[in-house]
Formats: structure tokens, sequence, C-alpha cells
């Protein structure tokens, strides 16, 4: 039987307004996002979030149905979806901005959940990110827990204010992944390496950094580990993030290590172990950059990848 994986956090439109002057939209937010790529992926997904019951909003549900991806009932909570506008400059990297509200319902977490995620906004932004905490807080005796910060200045506020917030869900978690920038913004004086290798003796079994195009580094315990990035063509960067936390927790999944009871083998992982953990995760990025916004692989793209790391 696969594992059960709930997703809380926001879900939103992304208005692509690519570098040629189209204008498109696309389900998104991150949560949402490794919802989906676990769902493509195979493993049995509840997304516990807000959305409006909206055009935009039936959207959303119509788009998580498609991946398998189920809705808790309490997620359609509001009159209007949230949209996030996602500008692509010439490299094909994004910026972004925000129109959203952070409210989520309260929820109760069934006790077959395998793993509870959560990340970015809904994770940080009041007064969404008190009810994720407490969700996180009274799952973590049962299930594993996965974080991604995903941070988003704009919105989020100052370093200061954000950095104890994220070293809490951190300390809660046994799964973390955060970019290079993410870590060099929550802490300008250190390099992300030492800033990752110092969360994988807090708490987590294993922390990951990505560095976009030039892959990711792991860290379990003492051990480290280095995966360069597949050279491909990039339409955009959108969700790539978010289909390498995916592809993370799905590796760990694969390896019947998610779940409470799993906490021991999980922190015991070798250096080979973490290396095909994040190669699986890496190839889940390296799918999704190349078509347009966040779209995530399915397990039958993942086999048909190393055609085109010849491109």
């Amino acid at each position: 039987m696969n594992d059960r994986v709930l997703v809380v956090g926001e879900s939103l439109i992304d208005i692509v307004k690519s570098a040629k002057g189209s204008v498109d939209e696309y389900p998104g937010g991150s949560p949402m996002n490794v919802a989906i790529g676990l769902g493509r992926l195979g493993l049995e997904v509840d997304l516990h979030t807000g959305i409006g019951a909206d055009e935009r909003g039936n959207r959303i549900a119509s788009h998580l149905r498609e991946s398998n991806v189920r809705l808790t009932s309490a997620s359609v909570d509001r009159d209007a979806t949230s949209t996030s506008t996602a500008t692509i400059g010439s490299t094909g990297a994004a910026t972004y901005t925000f129109e959203l509200s952070s409210e989520l319902a309260p929820l109760e977490v069934d006790p077959e959940i395998d793993l509870v995620h959560a990340g970015s906004i809904g994770a940080v932004l009041e007064p969404g990110a008190s009810v994720v905490r407490d969700i996180i807080a009274a799952a973590k005796k049962l299930a594993s827990i996965s974080f991604d910060p995903n941070i988003r200045p704009a919105l989020m506020g100052s370093a200061d204010e954000v950095r104890p917030i994220v070293e809490a869900m951190v300390r809660l978690s046994d799964i973390v992944k955060a970019s290079d920038e993410d870590l060099r913004w929550l802490y300008p004086s250190a390099e992300p390496e030492a800033t990752a290798a110092r969360w994988a003796l807090c708490g987590p079994a294993i922390v990951v950094i990505t560095y976009g195009a030039d892959g990711a580094r792991g860290f379990a315990g003492l051990v480290s580990v280095v995966v360069p990035g597949p050279a491909l063509r990039v339409w955009d960067t959108i969700g790539a993030g978010d289909s390498f936390m995916a592809g993370l927790i799905v590796a760990v999944s694969d390896r019947g290590l998610l779940g409470a009871a799993n906490r021991p083998r999980l922190a015991a992982l070798s250096a080979d172990e973490l290396e095909t953990i994040i190669t699986f995760a890496s190839s889940c990025a390296a799918i999704t950059v190349t078509r347009p916004g966040a779209d995530p692989p399915t397990r039958r793209e993942l086999a048909r990848l190393a055609p085109l790391e010849a491109l």
C-alpha cells in the first residue's frame, strides 16, 4: 500500500508573464505544487488549503483531481482565490508579486497519515501559520514531517522576523529542503553549507540545499554528498523546487522510511542512499524546468529523462 501524505498550505493561480509578453494562468502555490508532484509520483495525497468558490478555485480543484490529490472538506473557504504574478526574465528565472489570503481552517490529522508537508508562505504568514504549526506539532508523534521554507521576501517580512519561525519548523522536521538563495537571505553572514550542516544536527534526518542548474548538496548527520544538476534546456524555473521536494519525499517513501516509527532508520542513511534520494529529486526538478509553469513529472516521464539529458 502506498504511503499517505498530508500537504498543508497555500494554493493559488500563477499569472505568468513571459519575456516575450504573453500572459498565461496556471494553478500554483508551493504546497499545492508539492501535492501535485506527490500525486503524480504515486503517493496518496490530501491537500489542506484555502481556495475560493470561484472560477480560479474550480480550476485548482480540477487540477488536483487530475493528479489524484484530494482536497480536505474545509479547503473551499473564501470568495476569491489567491493569485501570484510571475514575471519571467530572459534567463527563465521568475520574480513574483502576490494577492493572497493566508487564512487556513484548523484540521485534525488522520492517524493513518505517514508524512505531513508544509512550507513557504503558509508556514510563515499569519493567521494561517499558527494553524500549520498546530497541525505539524500534533502529527509529529505519528508521522514524518517535511518542510521547505521557500522564502518570499516581499510577503514574509524581514529575515530577523522570519528566521525564528523557520528554525522552529526545522527542529520539528525530518526532511528539509531549502535553496541557496533561501539560506543566504535567512543568514546573510553565513555560507549556505554551514547553515545546512547545522540544521542537520538539530532535528532533521535529511537537509538538502538546491543550487538551481548547479545541482544540490545533501546532509544527513555528519554525512554530506553533492549531486550535479542534469544539463537541460530551461523553459522556466516555476515549480522546480517544489518538484524537487516532492521527489525527495517519494524517494524516502520508496525506501519504506516514512512514519514516526521509521525515524531511527531514516537517521542512519548512508552517503550512497542519500545520493540516490537526491538524484531522484533532481530528476523531478529537471523535467519541470523544460516546460512552462509548475508541471511536475509522472513516473513514466522520469523513465524518459535520459534522452533529455543529451539536449
